[in-house]
């Protein structure tokens, strides 16, 4: 039988055109609507129910659950991404509602009053953990989302994410070919998904030049927690003479317990996530960054074809990871 995405390949339509001229909505020419409905009845498709129920409830909103400390919600780089997604989820008549958990209660309990109470049309998830409840609720009641990141659940989802394994075999090999052999890796925790994948990478890429891999500190992905795991590192007998960071936010506070100590300035940074912030740091910080121009339109994009009904396994994207060279990641190497 003929699925959604079938039908808008053999009309020459975006899928959410088709979805729309089929639910009736009146921003799609009559004429196509007519097309595209004579076309569903020749190939015999079939709207999925409960998608199509979602969306004639019309609540005409998408949430994102943040959580947020005070005067502060959310990394950057989130922010710029959902930007991007309302703006082009607004051009399809759904407005992006961002909400902060307060103190005291989790994510998950935001999505149920959500969900439960029918406030949504779908939801966007960020930072999933490898064992995500949240994914798992919204499974369970059969609404879309979208999720920023993978997690280890058996039941495919819709998601968007780099390659942090890759990402940082590729920065630890860098540094390792660049003569470190002390390199450090800056973790953040390690329930969170994309924590325990760009420590995979840094590992595999030690294990494969024959180093140790005890030079490993972990803590909150924050300025913080970057600052006092990096103190942690240089307490050893052994100095890292490079290290690598889960996060910008990690990074910058490495750099800044750098400047704290002697010596510091010949030690190596990298981080990842492209922080506007990082050009500006002393060193400029050196990063990584997903390789993909807009991603808030990739998230709108995915999140209207789960709305559609499309199944979980087309609605995934791992995106290759790229390098943004400054001054950090080369600063001069001193072996005693």
């Amino acid at each position: 039988m003929t699925n959604l995405k079938q039908l808008a390949q053999s009309l020459g339509l975006s899928i959410t055109t088709v979805s729309r001229a089929l639910d009736g909505y009146t921003d799609v020419s009559a004429a196509t609507r007519d097309r595209v409905r004579e076309a569903a009845e020749k190939t015999g498709y079939r709207p999925n129910a409960s998608a199509r129920r979602l969306r004639k409830q019309r609540a005409e909103l998408v949430a994102v659950t943040l959580p947020s400390d005070a005067g502060h919600i959310a990394p950057p780089h989130f922010l710029d991404i959902l930007s991007g997604c309302a703006e082009h989820l607004a051009a399809s008549g759904l407005n992006l509602v961002i909400a902060p958990v307060p103190r005291g209660e989790s994510e998950l309990e935001i999505c149920r009053r959500f969900v439960d109470g029918r406030r949504v049309d779908a939801m966007l998830l960020v930072r999933t953990k490898r064992k995500d409840e949240r994914v798992e609720f919204l499974q369970s009641r059969g609404i879309p989302f979208v999720t920023n990141g993978r997690t280890e659940s058996l039941v495919p989802h819709p998601f968007i994410d780099g390659d942090g394994f890759a990402g940082f075999r590729a920065a630890t090999t860098r540094f390792h070919a660049a003569g470190h052999r002390r390199i450090g890796l800056i973790a953040g925790p390690q329930d969170y998904y994309f924590a325990h994948v760009r420590r995979m990478g840094w590992k595999a890429a030690m294990d494969e030049a024959g180093l140790e891999t005890d030079l490993y500190a972990e803590g909150v992905p924050t300025e913080q927690g970057g600052y006092l795991a990096t103190f942690e590192l240089l307490a050893r007998s052994a100095r890292p003479t490079a290290l690598v960071c889960t996060t910008d936010e990690m990074a910058i506070g490495a750099l800044r317990a750098l400047r704290e100590v002697e010596a510091g300035d010949t030690i190596s940074v990298v981080g990842h996530d492209d922080l506007p912030t990082g050009a500006f740091t002393s060193p400029s910080l050196s990063t990584m960054r997903i390789a993909s121009r807009n991603l808030g339109a990739s998230f709108a994009s995915l999140l209207l074809r789960a709305i559609a009904g499309e199944p979980a396994e087309e609605l995934q994207e791992l995106h290759p990871i790229e390098f943004v060279d400054r001054d950090s990641h080369c600063r001069p190497l001193k072996v005693p």
